[in-house]
């Protein structure tokens, strides 16, 4: 079980780890700054001592997190080593994680699926093309950034979770089970909805988005995808 510090800062750059288990490329550490990919969103990158990180995957239990690093890499097991995000990476992919969820917000239907990548963003809605207009997102979503809204951390139990099925806003993408509670963030008065992510503390933060691209994936999956301009 590694300590996952991105859940209550995802802003630290950071941090020492033990090394616990090696698998050939692959690392376990007791706690780490990298997310994993998952909910859609990459695996971060970084360094961990003199070696490169080049992926993130989850484990075999929730609370662990594997390290892939650079062919040849030798990290020993017991030794203490220093982590280092690839913060501008990973700070745009918080934006972006962030930013999608205004979008759900401003196009009011399901969402079948979507994907935060390292430059753009991706929503996928069940919804009739024609009600998808480029200038009016884009304008709805300028002014839900300008209102530079504070988001917040919260958990609650699975069986709250249960009780409360609309807190699961996509359809493809499971929220992170199995500790017996789940995290939910909220932006007050746009989006409440469970999602383990990393996510920007303000929407100011986001800065200007523009939609790039929206198109017909399938008759229930309509793609709007995003940057940040």
């Amino acid at each position: 079980m590694a300590e996952l510090l991105f859940r209550d800062d995802p802003y630290l750059k950071a941090c020492e780890a033990t090394v616990v288990a090696v698998h050939g490329d692959t690392v376990e550490l007791d706690r780490t700054v990298f997310y994993p990919l998952g909910g859609g969103q990459v695996g971060d990158t970084g360094r961990l001592g003199p070696w490169r990180v080049l992926d993130t995957r989850k484990g075999a239990t929730p609370d662990s997190v594997l390290h892939i690093l650079e062919p040849g890499a030798q990290p020993t097991v017991g030794s203490t080593i220093e982590l280092q995000l690839d913060w501008e990476r990973r700070h745009r992919l918080m934006r972006l994680h962030t930013a999608l969820h205004l979008l759900g917000a401003v196009v009011k239907a399901p969402v079948t699926g979507g994907r935060i990548g390292e430059d753009k963003a991706h929503l996928d809605f069940d919804i009739a093309m024609e009600r998808l207009a480029k200038d009016a997102i884009e304008g709805e979503l300028a002014q839900l950034v300008a209102k530079a809204v504070d988001t917040r951390v919260r958990w609650i139990t699975d069986a709250e979770l249960d009780a409360r099925p609309e807190l699961v806003k996509t359809m493809s993408v499971a929220p992170p089970r199995g500790e017996g509670r789940v995290r939910l963030l909220e932006v007050p008065g746009i989006d409440l909805q469970a999602c383990g992510g990393t996510h920007v503390a303000n929407t100011a933060e986001i800065a200007k988005l523009q939609v790039v691209r929206i198109r017909s994936e399938g008759k229930r999956n309509k793609r709007v995808t995003i940057e940040l301009a």
